[in-house]
């Protein structure tokens, strides 16, 4: 974890393994015992209103230790469906109280950790593992049994989740001396069993946000999943407008065979992307070669334009980067070298539903985006990577210059365009 404050519980994970937040630490309420039964009761009622899974988690874990469980550490695994990430994973433990959620990367599956790993035997098998981590046969069997008995951990259960992912799994541990008893593990079962079914709820909307996310953009998203599905239904919003497209796009479709220009594309696509996305923007559409997107002028147009500015900058760095890295077999006339026309604007859009009534779009339109793309056109005639209109441009105090005034198709009035001071 980072902060500006010291991590009370510092925790370390897999490069594959990113920190998502934290929630606790759990306290258990002495004068409010809960039974197994009282715990089921409320997996079948209350427990549905949860609507974030770490809370939900923590809520159960303080209930079952309130009913007396032995548990000493528990981790919850689930699969998800996402272009990088092949699940999300819950790691809580009684030493520190405080319940980690985390993202796993697609990289993990490859790793030894992974191929060594109880939950990966229940993806294979559907069995439910039992171990002692302190015995040496069970050490060899499956390394982490080693880290949990340097724990104090006796005993050791995972238990695959009913559902329509295989992926889906908890894990228990204890120290108590001898281990879990039967009766315990019985009514763990019997509590994870109801407990699956919101773990598929969860994992379901989970897929369903990454999925139109990773299509739409997440700001789209999360409308669309707040119900805005309608055709013309939608706000109008002032953005700071970005609209790039990849210099020569068509000379170098002509001479590389498309899996090559697939690689150009993806790197060319993930500097501009990234870049837009570490500053704020929202990331609308890829059209062929060029890219829209929108920062959303939430505070104030001059914060907008100059985290605008600042991802533009940011992503020409890194396709200058990319140019260092790219490998191609296509023969081709010299190395491919990817380049960049960015142009930015400001000005009043429409951020909605727009299509036919079966296949809709959710993007932005207006007049600042039809400015935005006529002036995308200059940076060829101009000759620079980044181009800004005035609306942009007056935000930036000395750090850009006047590259003249200029006619656009289809717009009345003549449009001053700026550029970096070099």
């Amino acid at each position: 974890m980072t902060g500006s404050t010291p991590d009370p519980s510092p925790r370390s994970y897999p490069l594959s393994v990113s920190f998502v937040r934290r929630a606790g630490p759990i306290v258990v309420v002495s004068d409010s015992v809960d039974t197994f039964a009282e715990i089921e009761t409320w997996l079948l009622e209350e427990a549905s209103a949860e609507r974030q899974m770490i809370d939900l988690l923590v809520k159960l874990i303080r209930r079952m230790k309130a009913a007396g469980s032995s548990i000493d550490r528990l981790t919850l695994h689930i699969g998800t469906l996402h272009p990088q990430l092949v699940g999300f994973a819950w790691v809580w433990s009684a030493d520190d109280g405080f319940c980690d959620e985390v993202r796993v990367a697609d990289a993990a599956i490859d790793s030894d950790a992974y191929k060594l790993n109880p939950l990966q035997r229940i993806v294979e098998t559907g069995e439910t593992i039992r171990r002692a981590p302190n015995e040496p046969s069970a050490q060899a069997e499956f390394p982490i049994m080693t880290e949990l008995a340097a724990t104090g951990m006796t005993d050791y259960v995972a238990i695959p989740l009913s559902g329509l992912d295989t992926r889906n799994a908890i894990t228990i541990a204890t120290k108590v001396a001898g281990g879990f008893a039967e009766a315990e593990i019985d009514c763990l079962i019997r509590l994870f069993k109801l407990f699956a079914l919101h773990v598929q709820r969860h994992s379901e909307l989970k897929i369903s946000e990454n999925a139109l996310g990773a299509y739409l953009g997440f700001g789209a998203a999360a409308k669309v999943l707040q119900g805005a599905i309608k055709r013309g239904a939608g706000d109008s919003i002032r953005a700071v407008i970005w609209v790039s497209d990849l210099r020569n796009f068509t000379k170098m479709s002509d001479a590389m065979v498309p899996a090559d220009m697939l690689v150009l594309l993806n790197a060319y696509f993930e500097a501009m992307a990234s870049a837009v996305a570490a500053h704020g923007g929202e990331i609308l559409k890829f059209i062929g070669d060029g890219m829209l997107a929108v920062f959303p002028v939430t505070v104030g147009v001059a914060e907008a334009s100059r985290s605008a500015v600042s991802a533009a900058r940011e992503a020409i760095t890194r396709l200058e980067a990319s140019n260092r890295k790219i490998q191609v077999t296509s023969s081709v006339e010299g190395r491919p070298v990817l380049r960049a026309g960015i142009v930015l604007h400001e000005g009043e859009v429409f951020f909605g539903n727009i299509g036919a009534p079966d296949r809709l779009d959710f993007t932005v339109i207006g007049a600042a985006v039809n400015e935005a793309c006529r002036v995308e056109a200059l940076t060829k005639t101009i000759g620079r990577e980044l181009l800004m209109t005035e609306a942009v441009a007056r935000h930036l105090a000395h750090d850009v210059v006047h590259l003249g005034e200029h006619q656009l198709r289809g717009v009345s009035a003549r449009v001053s365009v700026y550029g970096l001071a070099k």
